[in-house]
């Protein structure tokens, strides 16, 4: 594909400027002697070329947008050599192959956001607002994502929960079995599936399968394709206000691939008498004593 003469302009300045802030010496090149020779700073072409193991002028028609159709292999060499960030990489697809990137750049993208995020997701009002991770790992939530779980205490990992707390499955999400696993399992198995080298999935999804409630539906659910909408709504008993209806949106983060934004609206059940949870309902059966047994009403 040939690029425009703008786009070939766009691409030379982005690596040039991304060589410019590197130091040949902290890649492994001897330090550069006073002398005659090349004076602009930061990598080379030609040394471009010996970190990528390619023939020497390789990574000068690339920069100067001469190399057609760079393949994923080689994009991916170019942006980690001169560390790129996932805007950059993203930018990078843009310009030399005019399509998305396959894969976020780096492995633990996503595992990480910045702090600002911490105080923006406090200040949103009555929503519920949370951030996770790649592996379901809470990395932000707000006073109404506290409120939702007994005792006002936000989980650490948001799936670990949801489908391997007993209380939760119980006494927190609604029909949990009909409506929640078939929400939430293809997401694990999808994620799983996309990064088969993390380690948190990896334990995620062993400690599902091992579990003798999950481990069946997980087999029976989880591979078909993930049945989300803007709006999906999931029956839950809020912690405060009972039951009712949690309607959520989802949006990835730009700066961090992975990661997740879940955006929800709590909306209380018509007013009435409340049913107790299936383990309330179980305890409170296992305190109704016999006739003639002990503890019998007197």
């Amino acid at each position: 594909m040939r690029l425009s003469a703008s786009d070939r302009g766009l691409l030379k300045e982005m690596l040039q400027k991304r060589r410019a802030a590197l130091d040949p010496v902290t890649m492994g090149f001897p330090k550069r002697l006073p002398g005659p020779g090349r004076r602009a700073a930061g990598l080379s072409q030609e040394q471009m070329d010996a970190l990528l193991m390619r023939t020497v002028g390789t990574y000068n028609r690339f920069e100067n947008g001469q190399l057609a159709n760079p393949g994923t292999d080689f994009l991916a060499a170019v942006a980690r050599t001169l560390r790129l960030d996932e805007q950059e990489w993203a930018f990078l697809w843009r310009l030399t192959r005019k399509e998305h990137p396959p894969h976020a750049l780096h492995s633990n993208s996503g595992e990480s956001v910045a702090e600002v995020w911490h105080r923006i997701i406090e200040q949103v009002g009555d929503a519920v607002a949370f951030i996770h991770d790649i592996e379901w790992n809470v990395l932000a939530h707000n006073e109404a994502f506290r409120r939702l779980f007994p005792h006002g205490q936000a989980p650490a990992n948001i799936m670990r929960l949801l489908l391997l707390d007993p209380v939760a499955r119980t006494d927190v999400l609604i029909d949990w079995e009909t409506r929640w696993v078939p929400a939430l399992m293809p997401h694990l198995k999808h994620a799983a599936e996309l990064r088969p080298g993390n380690d948190g999935l990896t334990r995620l999804e062993r400690d599902v399968l091992a579990d003798p409630v999950t481990g069946p539906l997980y087999r029976d659910s989880a591979s078909v394709p993930i049945p989300f909408y803007d709006g999906s709504e999931l029956p839950l008993r809020h912690a405060v206000l009972g039951p009712g209806v949690l309607t959520t949106c989802l949006a990835d983060l730009t700066a961090a691939p992975g990661a997740r934004l879940h955006i929800s609206m709590f909306t209380p059940s018509a007013p009435g008498p409340e049913l107790p949870s299936p383990r309330r309902a179980a305890a409170a059966a296992g305190r109704v004593a016999r006739p003639g047994g002990a503890g019998a009403a007197t």
